[in-house]
């Protein structure tokens, strides 16, 4: 009789909205036994919230539990895209280059050939690629940062020349924007926007002939 009564007091909970832990902690009944009497009752969407709402350690639980299984699949795709494609060939670099460059590279037939991006990796893909796949000496290579006014301009400035590896003086005067960084939406990574420049009318023209060729044959096939 006593498992009769326990069984419809839990059906009851159940009816009210409670979690299987909920019932469990009011009846001492464990949750295996809980599954086998109630798998046919389950929770309705409204109950589901109403359940989170009032319970932020499950909550945090279930936010943790995401944010690890969400770590562990990207650490699986990154190992896996790594394995597969690394390292990459001379022809493969210099492709990549030419790709990057058409993406965020000035375009004009005219002036330097130069790139900006906020993101140090990219500019540092980009150093190696101009100075291991396309043979710009490195001292030809000129730097400049764009700032916001609110910023530490020289720990800023100091920032890219360790992570390019540039001595200080192929950075030129940077540019610091008027407006201030905190009162933008979108921070980039947090150290303003840093550009390389070559001084190579006949370098940059092979490059954008070199992405004009790859575009245009592109274009032509028809899928």
């Amino acid at each position: 009789m006593t498992r009769i009564h326990d069984r419809r007091k839990a059906l009851e909970l159940r009816k009210l909205g409670k979690s299987y832990s909920q019932i469990k902690s009011e009846l001492s009944i464990s949750k295996s036994t809980l599954s086998g009497w109630l798998w046919e009752y389950p929770l309705n969407k409204e109950q589901i919230d109403s359940l989170r709402g009032k319970n932020p350690r499950r909550i945090e639980k279930y936010r943790t539990t995401m944010r690890l299984k969400r770590e562990a699949r990207l650490n699986s795709y990154y190992t896996e895209e790594k394995s597969k494609w690394l390292p990459l060939s001379k022809r493969e670099l210099f492709i990549a280059g030419l790709f990057l460059y058409w993406g965020e590279g000035g375009k004009s037939l005219n002036g330097q050939l130069i790139i900006n991006n906020t993101d140090p990796k990219l500019i540092k893909f980009m150093l190696h690629w101009l100075t291991n796949v396309i043979f710009v000496p490195k001292n030809k290579i000129k730097a400049c940062v764009h700032l916001y006014i609110d910023m530490d301009i020289q720990a800023e400035i100091n920032y890219w020349v360790k992570e390019l590896g540039l001595p200080l003086t192929q950075f030129i005067k940077p540019y610091i924007k008027k407006s201030q960084r905190t009162n933008i939406d979108h921070k980039g990574f947090g150290h303003g926007t840093c550009g390389l420049m070559v001084n190579d009318a006949r370098l940059k023209e092979r490059v954008l002939m070199g992405i004009s060729a790859m575009a245009d044959y592109y274009s032509k096939i028809v899928t």
